[in-house]
Formats: structure tokens, C-alpha cells, sequence
């Protein structure tokens, strides 16, 4: 069966998708805005399974994959939660010691997609760690709808707090290098941009069409920082333009990509949001970035 892209749903059905992903419909409130579309109840069940995620299909590493070791570590974080519970992946034959990548989900946890992502950067020779901030609520799920749910339950404050303590815990890894970036989407986005304003010594950040800071905490950015948007995500989009005035005025090192045409999420490849050509080329880059900042 040919896989759908974006280009297979109307603007309407795309715009609330987000909405839904991002919590501000439920499901009975995607359903009912899709039906009203010409497409009825039985029509807009249909697209949200087309639209939802297709884990096992996209996973491109497997767990037990030989060349890489990966388990459930827990790291203090007395200011947060207490602890920051997460998956913690490095390649099998570690050579000296490596570049560390803390990995932020979206604001789904730490699901089979961001695990999937933290054994690609192991692949590519790095230390990742995702962190789950579902964590304190027992943890991922294993269902969507529930995991955004729970969501909505985080202690924001308390949450941010467990991801600084994370870089904290990563820097002193005996097999890492001491040098620690980071890599977000989407929520995780955000919290890469949060981070790059919070932690003096984070050496690279790289958001993918996350959330902006507040303007007045651009100056404190000492991180090198490489930003992905989607072309068609108006929602993030919004904020670029003030951003990037900060982030001119303050002198900071930034390089920023908008990627024509594609939609927010461009780069899970679980659903049909997901975009090929940008995706690789963003990946690409994201490694090639933490390669130049994160290595020697």
C-alpha cells in the first residue's frame, strides 16, 4: 500500500489535526469538525487512523540492534521531580569518550518514535538520552490520547527543572566527552530554546519547530543554536520574526531553515505529516551541526 503524505488531506483536515495533536480538541472534537467537512462520522474516523502514528512501521532501529546498548537510567534532580527518569542509548563499541545528546519528545513522552530517534543519533556515534516527563504519572502510556491527557497534569515548572537537571547529569558521564546538546520537537522544541536560555554551558541546541523564549531571555543564549520550521505552521511560525530580532541584537550564533511547503511535524516519520526530502535534509544537518560543536 502506497504511504500517504500531507499532500493526501485538505488544508481543513491538516489544520485540525494539529489542533488535536496539540491538545486543544479532543478526539470527539476532531471527529465532529472533520465530519462537517462532506465527510461524515465513518469519513473522519477514516482520517484520523490515516493521520495517526505509525510506530512500528517508521522504527528504522531496533532495540535489540547489536551495535547499539540502550537501557532505562534515572538521574537526580532534586529541584524537579525528584528524580528524571529516562532511555539512555550509546553504541556498542564505545571508542574513547563521546558527545552526549539529550533528546526532548513532544508532548506526547517518551513513545516508541523518541526512543527511535535516540538509537539513530547512538548510530551515528553520540550518548543520547530521552528523558519521559511523563514520568512522575507512571510514565508513557502506550497510547496517544492518553499520553496528551496526562500531559496536561506536568508541573511545567517542575518538568523544565528535570530537563536542566538532565544536562547536568549528562556532563558528568564517565563515557561522555562533557560536552552535552540538545535536540527537541515540537514541545521538545520548546524546551530546547528554554534550555539554550537557562544552561550557561549547553554547547549546541537544535529545536525543530518548537515554541520561541521570552525575548528578554535571548541574551542569556550562550549555545550555538541550528532551527528547523515547517513552511506550513503558522502556529510557530508567528513568533520567528521577534526571535530572530533577539537573537540579532544579542549577537547570538543562530542558523535557521524553513523548509517550503511541509507541515509542523515534518520530521516524525510515523504519521503522514512527516515530509522525506526535508526531514533527511534537516537530519542531516542536525548531525553535522553537533559533529562541528560537540566533538573535540
Amino acid at each position: 500500500m502506497t504511504r500517504k503524505t500531507a499532500k493526501d488531506f485538505s488544508p481543513a483536515v491538516l489544520k485540525s489535526f494539529d489542533l488535536y495533536v496539540h491538545g486543544d480538541i479532543d478526539r470527539r472534537g476532531f471527529l465532529d469538525r472533520v465530519g462537517k467537512l462532506g465527510l461524515g462520522a465513518a469519513g473522519a474516523a477514516a482520517m484520523l487512523d490515516a493521520l495517526n502514528p505509525r510506530f512500528a512501521e517508521a522504527e528504522q532501529v531496533k532495540k535489540d540492534d547489536a551495535r547499539i546498548v540502550g537501557r532505562i537510567v534515572e538521574y537526580p534532580s532534586p529541584d524537579g521531580n525528584s528524580v528524571v527518569k529516562g532511555y539512555l542509548v550509546k553504541p556498542a563499541n564505545v571508542s574513547g569518550k563521546l558527545p552526549v545528546v539529550l533528546v526532548v519528545h513532544e508532548n506526547r513522552g517518551l513513545n516508541p518514535h523518541i526512543e527511535d530517534i535516540a538509537r539513530r543519533l547512538a548510530l551515528a556515534n553520540f550518548i543520547a538520552f530521552a528523558p519521559d516527563a511523563l514520568a512522575p504519572l507512571g510514565g508513557y502510556p502506550g497510547d496517544e490520547d492518553k499520553a496528551r491527557e496526562l500531559f496536561q497534569k506536568l508541573d511545567q515548572e517542575k518538568t523544565r527543572k528535570d530537563f536542566v537537571a538532565a544536562v547536568s547529569a549528562l556532563k558528568a558521564l564517565p563515557d561522555g566527552n562533557g560536552k552535552v546538546g540538545v535536540v527537541g520537537f515540537c514541545y521538545g522544541g520548546g524546551v530546547s530554546n528554554f534550555l539554550a536560555t537557562k544552561v550557561p554551558d549547553l554547547a549546541a541546541s537544535v529545536p525543530f519547530y518548537g515554541g520561541q523564549p521570552k525575548a528578554e531571555d535571548v541574551k542569556n543564549i550562550k549555545a550555538p543554536l541550528l532551527l528547523h520550521y515547517a513552511g506550513n505552521d503558522d502556529r510557530i511560525n508567528a513568533g520567528w520574526p521577534a526571535y530572530e530580532a533577539a537573537l540579532k541584537d544579542a549577537k547570538i550564533s543562530y542558523e535557521a531553515h524553513v523548509y517550503p511547503g511541509v507541515q509542523h511535524g515534518f520530521n516524525n516519520d510515523t504519521t503522514p505529516r512527516y515530509d522525506e526530502a526535508a526531514a533527511k535534509l534537516a537530519w542531516g544537518r542536525t548531525i553535522d551541526f553537533f559533529n562541528a560543536h560537540l566533538r573535540g
